[in-house]
């Protein structure tokens, strides 16, 4: 009888141990190469934010024009994204990653020809257009591949790659700037949008070779670890018990939208630091756009380490609304902090603040998107995810026209980063108000 005791933990460890090195594979298959693809979509979306260093003046255009232009990438965000999580559910995601991938590295390329307004707009309406579906589209896709359990540190090292980008993009941006000023007859910013367009036409050429839709369809798994993977994924389902499936009766639901107008919030707080941050920094001296990348590049390393530290934490105390809550409190707080010490004129101080509103805001983002997988499933988690990313991001329209509005007419940022400071520090106040008995009931739900 003790020899059979025995034995029996023993296979259970190794069975346990076999589906860790499945998963772990499973990992390293995929979530590099989506992380590659996510980097590649924030170098081109945001590399518009140090193109207005010197564009501005070369076209004349004025701080509302450019605000416009950045933000109208939302719109096309908001239009196209559930539409494109529809099309990777029913096409699958290696063709739809690659014509996502490929649409907006041609049109990050073709910025470089843009002489007039209204072309700046149509593109950048374009860009987000191609860009939908990207980041919902992937936390999708990893659901076909990751229970939760597994899921919180991959979706964490996905989520990061935004950060990782501004924290590379930011010096390359200036040095490609400074690098290949005139050449050619071009402009530096010119040549940063070709040269930062092209890596990611490649990129979706390779998606389709790379990507493997389902785990059923994997010939790089065997049946063996095929069945690992499917029975993860059919326990975790039953555990987590009834969750709504049709996604018109999740939007009756006050949940979903607590979960938008959360995101909407942190989104805000983001988006200002992406398309403003490197013009604060200008403000208090940093004239040098070398020096100024560099800056720029620490204070978003900043956003890197609170993404993966508050992810890790999250994992580690099984816990998600406290998390997203303070980390959306610590943005709210930098942002507030940049408006005080750019009224004094303190160079150390905006850099101090912007890098403490990076390190909460980008780190409240992986943790929130463990949100709404526990209350959605099926057809709602496939549309809801899309309609949460896509109404939310629309805080990336308003909060740079605000911003960009109130600098023309007020002629200062004081007020503009004051304001959006109060909306981010709203995203606290919902996640304790509205979403606290969801998070809990998830989190006993996956305990089960």
């Amino acid at each position: 009888m003790n020899t059979i005791a025995a034995a029996a933990p023993a296979n259970i460890d190794i069975a346990v141990e076999e589906r860790d090195v499945t998963f772990r594979r499973v990992i390293w298959r995929i979530v590099p190469f989506v992380t590659l693809i996510w980097f590649l979509a924030w170098v081109d979306r945001v590399n518009v934010g140090f193109a207005k260093l010197t564009m501005m003046s070369d076209l004349q255009w004025s701080d509302a024009v450019y605000g416009a232009g950045a933000g109208i990438f939302f719109i096309g965000y908001f239009i196209f994204e559930v539409p494109s999580n529809l099309a990777l559910q029913k096409f699958g995601a290696r063709k739809t990653i690659m014509r996502i991938t490929i649409g907006w590295g041609i049109t990050c390329a073709l910025m470089a020809w843009v002489q007039t307004s209204t072309q700046f707009y149509v593109l950048r309406f374009l860009m987000g257009a191609f860009e939908a579906g990207l980041q919902p589209g992937v936390i999708l896709y990893l659901t076909y591949w990751l229970p939760t359990h597994r899921r919180g540190k991959a979706l964490g090292i996905f989520v990061s790659a935004s950060a990782v980008s501004l924290v590379v993009g930011s010096p390359l941006a200036a040095y490609i700037m400074e690098l290949s000023q005139g050449m050619g007859g071009f402009k530096g910013w010119q040549w940063l949008f070709v040269i930062e367009g092209v890596p990611s036409i490649l990129a979706g050429a390779a998606a389709y070779f790379l990507l493997t839709d389902r785990p059923r369809d994997a010939r790089w798994l065997s049946e063996r670890e095929k069945e690992h993977v499917e029975t993860e994924l059919a326990a975790e389902d039953q555990a987590l018990g009834p969750r709504e499936h049709s996604f018109f009766a999740s939007l009756r639901s006050a949940r979903m939208w607590a979960l938008i107008a959360v995101f909407f919030c942190i989104i805000a707080g983001n988006a200002t630091l992406v398309y403003y941050g490197p013009s604060l920094v200008k403000e208090v001296g940093f004239t040098d756009i070398k020096t100024l990348g560099w800056v720029m590049g620490g204070i978003y390393c900043c956003g890197w380490f609170g993404m993966l530290l508050n992810g890790y934490l999250s994992d580690r105390n099984k816990e998600v609304r406290i998390h997203t809550a303070v980390a959306a409190a610590i943005g709210a707080l930098g942002l507030l902090l940049a408006a005080y010490f750019l009224g004094e004129k303190s160079a150390a101080g905006v850099v101090f603040a912007l890098a403490l509103s990076s390190a909460g805001t980008m780190g409240a983002i992986p943790v929130f998107w463990q949100l709404p997988g526990r209350f959605l499933s099926g057809t709602a988690i496939v549309v809801g995810l899309a309609v949460i990313n896509s109404v939310a991001n629309l805080a990336g329209y308003f909060s740079p026209q605000l911003l960009g509005y109130l600098k023309t007419t007020t002629g200062q940022y004081g007020k503009g980063l004051t304001t959006i400071a109060i909306v981010e520090l709203m995203a606290t106040v919902m996640i304790f108000a509205f979403i606290s008995k969801t998070a809990r009931l998830g989190e006993q739900a996956l305990a089960r």
